[in-house]
């Protein structure tokens, strides 16, 4: 990988360095890709991260993430990359975190049909709608952590599902995302977006065409953006 991932004027602006030293959060990130389009939502105006900018969604993982129930399992190669200082446990609740969040954030329920279950906290509302993630639907695609001095820090993982893992197809937003919407891929790269998932959509459009493409790790190292492949 040659190309940078996202211009470091552009990320300053997406996210002012403000000096304070915040804690790293994992979080997750699920791109869904249907009928050569993407799911994007818009941040509401009033978010103190990336506020109007359009984004997968996602969120921070949870602790009833690592308590989940699931089925299905990674590919070979999205376990192989995930255990790269990630140890099983956490790695299946990044990619169970990118499910519920997807879900609370657009309705949308990525998953296998299940009888409906009664259990506590921010899974109650999906396995009540009769759905348990199926985490063979998700592909590790990328990973990215905020540059120090942000508001806001994340080790964010990136993975991707193909909109036939789709049980529910229906739109309805938490409120979190003031706009929803599939586009597709030049329209989703003319919108307002933060640089690190301006360069992730080129990236996965690169993936369509060749599978087998490493996946990237952007990260900062002695004040510059690096990208480390992740073979």
């Amino acid at each position: 990988m040659t190309h940078t991932p996202f211009d470091p004027r552009q990320d300053l602006a997406d996210a002012p360095v403000t000096g304070a030293r915040m804690p790293i959060r994992d979080a997750a990130t699920l791109i869904v890709v249907r009928d050569g389009k993407v799911l994007m939502g818009r941040r509401a105006q009033g978010h103190v991260f990336m506020a109007s900018k359009w984004v997968f969604p996602g969120g921070r993982i949870e602790r009833g993430d690592f308590r989940a129930a699931s089925t299905g399992d990674f590919d070979a190669r999205s376990a192989s990359r995930l255990s790269f200082g990630c140890p099983p446990h956490r790695a299946r609740a990044l990619a169970l975190a990118a499910i519920r969040e997807t879900f609370e954030e657009t309705g949308l329920i990525v998953g296998k049909q299940a009888p409906p279950a009664s259990v506590a906290g921010g899974w109650r509302a999906y396995r009540a709608a009769g759905a348990i993630p199926d985490l063979s639907a998700l592909t590790y695609v990328a990973r990215a952590i905020t540059p120090p001095g942000r508001a806001r820090r994340f080790d964010a993982r990136f993975f991707m599902a193909d909109g036939s893992a789709l049980l529910s197809r229906d739109i309805d937003g938490s409120g979190e995302l003031d706009e929803i919407a599939w586009f597709p891929w030049k329209e989703a790269e003319g919108l307002e977006l933060p640089a690190i998932t301006r360069f992730i959509i080129g990236e996965i459009g690169q993936r369509l065409d060749d599978p087998d493409r490493p996946a990237p790790f952007v990260k900062f190292v002695r004040g510059q953006h690096q990208i480390e492949p992740m073979a």
